[in-house]
């Protein structure tokens, strides 16, 4: 039971969470760096708006220079957010105390809170709303980007919910 009780855990579930959402922002940038064209072509295309509907073409951004600054400071901020989980993740699987926890509580939510900001800031709100992504049939990160602003709003949520008490510590509480 005792081991039941400790995989069962909400702090069990924050750990897993923190660290496979590390490892997929990890592995992101390391293959944002790795296949540096690929998804460098998609930030050019998203920016330039080429295979958008013409109607607002004069937000495009049409600079190479200024779509590769645009792509590094996203792998940049992929690294650093998966950082921040890595070492979220080692806060939390450490034994200690409430300021270890809280610790990695903060760890934790600035990792996710930066993905809010890339996928939902970056993708949903500037590149799919201002760059008019969603027009483009070739290049539309809506979903994958949708898909990681749920998982980091989960992580948020997750990270700050309470645990549940014991049926003992609801006892010694009454």
């Amino acid at each position: 039971m005792g081991v039941l009780r400790r995989v069962g855990s909400l702090h069990a579930v924050i750990v897993t969470f923190t660290l496979i959402t590390a490892v997929q922002m990890g592995l992101t940038g390391l293959g944002n760096i790795t296949d540096f064209e690929t998804n460098h072509q998609f930030v050019i295309h998203v920016l330039s708006m080429d295979t958008t509907f013409k109607t607002t073409m004069w937000r495009a951004i049409s600079s190479p220079a200024v779509a590769t600054v645009t792509y590094v400071a996203i792998i940049v901020w992929e690294l650093a957010a998966a950082a921040l989980l890595f070492a979220a993740a080692f806060m939390w699987m450490r034994p200690g105390t409430d300021r270890h926890r809280e610790t990695a509580r903060q760890l934790s939510s600035a990792g996710w809170l930066m993905w809010v900001v890339l996928f939902g800031g970056g993708f949903v709100a500037i590149g799919n709303e201002w760059f008019s992504m969603w027009q483009s049939e070739t290049w539309n990160g809506l979903q994958a980007a949708f898909q990681n602003l749920v998982i980091a709003a989960i992580g948020l949520i997750l990270v700050h919910l309470r645990p549940a008490r014991t049926a003992v510590e609801q006892c010694e509480a009454a």
